[in-house]
């Protein structure tokens, strides 16, 4: 890669700068900024960059401005309109209960309280006919509605408006030809900009979502415009690829997983380019933990979750736990011990930062068993504090009634069991066998924990990537633009005639062809991906089928019959069964228009001698299994591909520390990758 390109990820500890420039990769940590993050990220570029190179660099930025304001509540007042009768879908939502024996059980409150409801005469049916037209004096009458509510903005989900987005249309029209609406710079969303699908319950929550994070998203973009060239500013997504900052802007709910999309692309890719392409991306940061499982390809999906809310957009399939460096251990009313989900976040942070914390955290407790090295924290660039963690943790574990080595060992393995349940839930309750796949770990954090999670796990193989710390800053220079369409038709596959299917993915070809071309890049260079969501008749949900074979594509007129034959097989390998004389509906069809860029190359290294006592800076003491240990300090920066060691051993570099228990074998493979043998 000849031009530099900066990867920027705000975390809740750290906001970490990966600049790549011709073969060298820089990176670089800054204390975040919560509250207002984009004070840290002007900081860390200027101290990478330099003003000179602020307006003319490249920058990829993974932002969890979107993700904070939904999960503290903390984004725009919203009207919400839509079909008369229709108002309360929002607050409805469906029957089923996550928790179905909690008697006392409390839903989140939705976006838009009764108050700032509209609703609005006119009706579309499932096929897009207008049953009651849209009148001037209803649309006049409902504007005026939500001018008396002085919403920041209003989000519209008419009835069936996914078959025809005209009624829709002409409401957001008039309200953006409203004067005090335009003057006030009210963000209008639009369901069928933002989700043009049917079930009315999540496109009528992805579309609030959207206007409640929208104006608090193009403040901050605004922000970084300012001081950067915004047409060279891209924003992570949600699904893997990179967007404007106008679409970022427009469309805030594509951003709400940026930063740990950008980890499961950058962790997926170095796993491919290391031969092993089944791989569990694990990314341990201050305050979460996010998990993905690659079966070949990284797996999206088109559900998620966040904050109790539904959310419908193509997203990498990520699951997230409140467990991070950060989170703090405490005793629960009953007298046992709790760890997380609550953070200490960047500030104060864990006591060791030496910042004014004073609750004990995973950190600290990785410190006090030795674990951490307090002299080589951030490249030796800062000296951890001992003592206040000594103290901290002896007086827990004694309202506790335990032994400080007791307790601290007690925090890890609490936060341990509930990584491996997220590992669980991403691979054997869908039907994977974590022993078949590589665990790559990343994050600040990754590294102290990921060995013991494949111990527990049987996962063979623990891969910790050069740069670890910064794995997801780095993973969005790796990500390509991507734009993604969809279209629900809701038909049995019989019903369409030879050929019509193809026309159908064809058409949003041409819509993602347009997108892409008019953003400036060369039409060579796209790349469709099909997708179907289909279901047997009479189910309630649908399962993604890839409809992108060459098999699909070479007889039109075979084209729903080879799409069923891959559902089939689908359908067996998650729920254990299929039924090939049912019946088969096409509920949504999907596209996803890419546009191939250069990417960063990694640096490969000649294997060399496996002794690795050159880079053995020291003897350190760890504890592990309630033992004491005598283990080494090693130096990953002095160590060389073909290197060899054995556990207990304790390896630093700047961006974070890997621990390496007794009994446990590591060699660097020619990528530079720390590869262990739990």
């Amino acid at each position: 890669m000849s031009l530099a390109i900066v990867g920027i990820d705000t975390g809740g500890t750290f906001t970490d700068v990966v600049l790549v420039e011709g073969d060298s990769i820089r990176i670089h940590k800054v204390p975040s900024t919560p509250d207002d993050p984009s004070r840290a990220v002007i900081q860390g570029l200027r101290e990478v960059l330099g003003d000179a190179a602020l307006a003319t660099t490249r920058v990829i930025h993974g932002s969890t401005v979107a993700t904070n304001a939904l999960l503290e509540r903390k984004g725009a007042r919203v009207a919400l309109v839509t079909t008369a009768g229709f108002e309360d879908v929002i607050e409805i939502g469906r029957q089923a209960r996550a928790e179905i024996y909690d008697l006392a059980v409390t839903k989140p409150e939705p976006l838009v309280p009764p108050e700032r409801r509209i609703g609005v005469t006119e009706r579309l049916d499932e096929r897009g006919q207008v049953v009651t037209p849209l009148h001037e004096i209803e649309l006049a009458g409902a504007v005026a509605n939500v001018l008396a509510e002085r919403p920041d903005a209003v989000a519209i989900c008419f009835l069936h408006s996914y078959a025809n987005p005209e009624h829709e249309r002409m409401f957001a029209d008039a309200l953006r030809d409203a004067d005090e609406l335009r003057d006030a710079d009210v963000f209008v969303s639009a369901s069928c900009d933002v989700l043009p699908e049917f079930r009315e319950y999540e496109r009528t929550s992805t579309t609030a979502v959207n206007a409640f994070v929208g104006p608090v998203m193009s403040k901050y973009l605004g922000k970084l415009g300012q001081t950067l060239d915004p047409d060279r500013v891209k924003i992570m997504a949600s699904n893997g690829g990179v967007v404007s900052l106008d679409a970022a802007s427009r469309l805030a709910v594509q951003t709400i997983l940026s930063g740990p999309a950008g980890g499961a692309v950058g962790g997926f890719e170095i796993a491919r380019l290391a031969g092993h392409d089944h791989a569990i991306t694990f990314d341990m940061g201050g305050t979460s933990t996010d998990v993905s499982l690659c079966a070949g390809e990284l797996t999206r999906t088109s559900e998620a979750e966040i904050g109790g809310l539904p959310i419908r957009v193509p997203v990498i399939d990520i699951h997230t736990v409140g467990a991070g460096g950060g989170s703090i251990a405490y005793r629960d009313p009953g007298g046992s011990l709790r760890v997380g989900p609550e953070s200490s976040g960047a500030d104060p942070g864990p006591i060791c930062y030496g910042r004014g914390g004073e609750r004990v955290t995973v950190t600290d407790a990785n410190l006090f068993l030795g674990r951490l090295s307090a002299r080589h924290f951030l490249g030796g660039t800062r000296t951890l504090e001992e003592a206040g963690v000594e103290h901290a943790i002896t007086e827990l574990a004694a309202g506790l009634g335990l032994e400080a080595v007791e307790l601290a060992e007690g925090v890890v393995r609490v936060a341990n069991a509930t990584m491996e349940r997220a590992i669980r839930v991403i691979s054997l309750e869908r039907g994977f066998d974590p022993r078949d796949f590589s665990l790559v770990c990343f994050g600040g954090a990754g590294g102290l924990h990921a060995v013991d999670l494949a111990r527990a796990l049987g996962i063979p193989r623990v891969m910790v990537p050069a740069g670890a710390g910064t794995l997801s800053a780095l993973g969005m220079l790796m990500a390509d633009p991507i734009r993604d369409f969809s279209r629900s038709v809701l038909r049995p596959v019989a019903e369409f005639e030879p050929g019509a299917l193809e026309a159908e993915f064809e058409s949003l070809e041409q819509l993602g062809r347009g997108e892409l071309v008019a953003e400036g890049f060369e039409e060579s260079t796209l790349r469709f991906e099909r997708l179907a969501d289909l279901r047997y008749a009479g189910q309630g949900f649908e399962l993604a089928v890839d409809a992108s074979s060459e098999e699909m594509r070479s007889s039109a007129a075979h084209f729903g019959r080879e799409m069923v034959s891959a559902f089939h097989a689908r359908h067996e390998q998650r729920y254990g069964y299929a039924d090939p004389g049912r019946s088969v509906d096409v509920v949504t069809i999907r596209i996803r228009a890419i546009a191939l860029t250069e990417k960063p190359e990694l640096e490969t290294r000649a294997v060399g001698d496996p002794d690795a006592s050159a880079a053995v800076i020291g003897r350190h003491e760890v504890v592990y299994g309630g033992e004491r240990h005598d283990g080494v300090l090693i130096d990953r920066d002095r160590l060389g591909a073909g290197h060899e060691f054995a556990g207990p051993a304790v390896i630093v570099e700047y961006s974070t520390t890997t621990f390496l228990p007794p009994g446990a074998a590591c060699h660097i493979d020619e990528l530079g990758n720390l590869v262990i043998t739990p």
